[in-house]
């Protein structure tokens, strides 16, 4: 009787359906700050790595727009000259369905930026190879990590913008 049970609960649960429409660089900016410098010789690159989200509604139903926004720099760890600046807006267009509304906003922010990074991570190393570095493989990016920062960080000034 309970296996009954279990297998008409999962029927009544929505399937979660995503697609990816289209996916597309918004914007995107390569300076070779070494080159026009004219730096030269055994450099040590220390490369920092920000990572922006954003997600939004478009007027087509169940279908939305998620933003990855990419800043990288890459320093010369010897003397801290700036080797390199990239920044990257990669966009990706999803058809998502089945999500429950309070779960949609985690949804959008972790699991479609992960659907989306192998394409960032090929852009970047093509990138960076061609503006005659050697290819700039990323790690991983833990969405997750940044998800829960950014909910911390707004929740840290919510009490701030109350008592203003």
């Amino acid at each position: 009787m309970a296996e009954n049970g279990a297998a008409e609960g999962t029927a009544q649960q929505p399937q979660v359906q995503m697609n990816i429409l289209g996916q597309f660089i918004r914007d995107l900016s390569f300076e070779n700050v070494m080159a026009q410098k004219g730096v030269g010789g055994e450099v040590q690159p220390d490369v920092n790595v920000q990572v922006a989200l954003d997600a939004k509604k478009r007027s087509t139903e169940n279908q939305y727009e998620v933003i990855t926004k990419l800043n990288i720099e890459s320093k010369n760890k010897a003397g801290g000259e700036v080797l390199f600046v990239l920044e990257l807006e990669y966009v990706g267009i999803f058809n998502i369905a089945g999500v429950p509304e309070d779960q949609l906003h985690p949804f959008l922010l972790i699991e479609c930026p992960r659907m989306l990074f192998p394409f960032l991570r090929r852009i970047v190393s093509d990138i960076s190879r061609d503006g005659g570095f050697p290819p700039l493989n990323l790690d991983n990016i833990d969405f997750v990590a940044i998800y829960r920062n950014e909910l911390a960080r707004r929740q840290a000034e919510a009490p701030a913008e109350v008592t203003n």
